[in-house]
């Protein structure tokens, strides 16, 4: 197992211990009140410090990927904020929007941006401003397997493709033999994993396929998983756990929620088989264009999938909080600015690199999430 991947577990676990002793209030479900019940007079100058007069209760829902920077974040801010209670239930991305644009939710996380039709379905809720998408996570998904004695693996995005539309079955293909000349690989059936749910690790995951394997992947990127065969679960923990229990399987998966007993190949990015990093996953991302038409605040980026550069990770995920450009509810909206403000300053993102692993928000585009978190509004 990659020496950087051991390292960021232990972080987290490490970091579980500290978020334990600071978390105050997290309840894994949504709140029948998302607009909160807050008293306080804050203002906009809530963004710049959490510590601002802010309470009540509000919910979010959505990316389970985010749900345990989520988790350290929360606790932070509630640490700074005793009267603010904060739900979250981590139910997937396609889940979130839903619930969002219903107007069910202060927020949501998603790990792909709204589009431009669910941008426009959010004027029922949000007002003719609508939605805007700020990134507040940047995580490379990892290619988890569950097989004993095969601690290093390569796996091309063809191969991939394979396994997962059914064209191989078995981990001693002479195809994934050819890429792997070093190990001992066994007869083993392959269980391929998925999840069962509306996905954003899904929409990125088939995203990244149908760039590098289109001849193979002829699917275009979808929350929902497009085929049918193989094994599935609901959530990162989800897969997670059905990964761990499948001798053979292999998924793919937040790195935030691969667990101890799984290993992470490699992929093939370029001609080069690179190991997963989320420094590798950050500069792709640094390197990506916004993508186009959008709003001036909205900060949905345009992944360049097929990123070669020495240590790129183009197997990734940017994760989103998807908020109101401007809220009708004044203590609705003076949350969600102070709250996503945090969330995408530097000391929050570090939280979120022990808690998660993630690569913090850096450069231009962490200017860009601050000053669109910044420019929510209320009234």
């Amino acid at each position: 197992m990659d020496r950087h991947v051991k390292l960021s577990r232990i972080s987290r676990a490490g970091t579980a211990v500290i978020v334990g002793a600071l978390a105050l209030t997290l309840a894994a479900c949504g709140s029948d009140n998302p607009t909160g019940d807050a008293t306080g007079d804050a203002t906009n100058d809530a963004a710049a410090s959490p510590a601002a007069a802010i309470s009540g209760t509000f919910a979010g829902a959505g990316s389970s990927a985010q749900a345990n920077a989520i988790k350290a974040w929360t606790a932070a801010f509630q640490s700074d904020n005793p009267d603010v209670t904060i739900n979250y239930d981590d139910s997937g991305s396609g889940a979130g929007r839903e619930q969002f644009i219903a107007g069910g939710l202060a927020w949501a996380g998603s790990d792909s941006a709204l589009k431009d039709e669910e941008i426009e379905a959010s004027q029922t809720f949000c007002g003719a401003d609508g939605a805007i998408n700020i990134p507040v996570y940047i995580s490379p998904i990892a290619i988890a397997y569950n097989l004993p004695g095969v601690a290093d693996l390569n796996l091309s995005a063809e191969n991939i493709a394979k396994i997962f539309t059914g064209a191989i079955t078995t981990w001693d293909d002479p195809a994934i033999v050819a890429d792997n000349p070093d190990a001992s690989l066994p007869a083993t059936a392959i269980t391929p994993v998925h999840r069962s749910d509306k996905s954003g690790t899904t929409n990125n995951f088939t995203d990244w396929l149908h760039a590098n394997a289109g001849d193979i992947w002829t699917d275009e990127k979808n929350d929902a998983w497009p085929l049918q065969g193989g094994d599935s679960a609901q959530g990162t923990s989800g897969v997670a756990g059905v990964l761990s229990q499948t001798e053979g399987s292999v998924g793919y998966i937040d790195e935030s929620g691969v667990t101890p007993d799984l290993n992470i190949a490699k992929i093939k990015v370029g001609d080069t088989f690179t190991a997963l990093t989320p420094e590798g996953a950050a500069a792709v991302v640094s390197a990506s264009p916004l993508v186009e038409g959008r709003s001036a605040n909205d900060v949905s980026v345009q992944i360049d999938r097929t990123a070669t550069a020495e240590g790129d990770y183009p197997l990734l995920l940017v994760s989103y909080a998807i908020a109101c450009q401007n809220y009708s509810d004044a203590a609705t909206g003076e949350f969600a600015q102070a709250w996503l403000s945090f969330i995408v300053s530097p000391e929050a993102q570090d939280i979120a690199a022990q808690a998660a692993g993630s690569a913090p928000l850096a450069g231009e585009i962490a200017d860009k999430a601050a000053a669109a978190a910044a420019s929510i509004t209320v009234g």
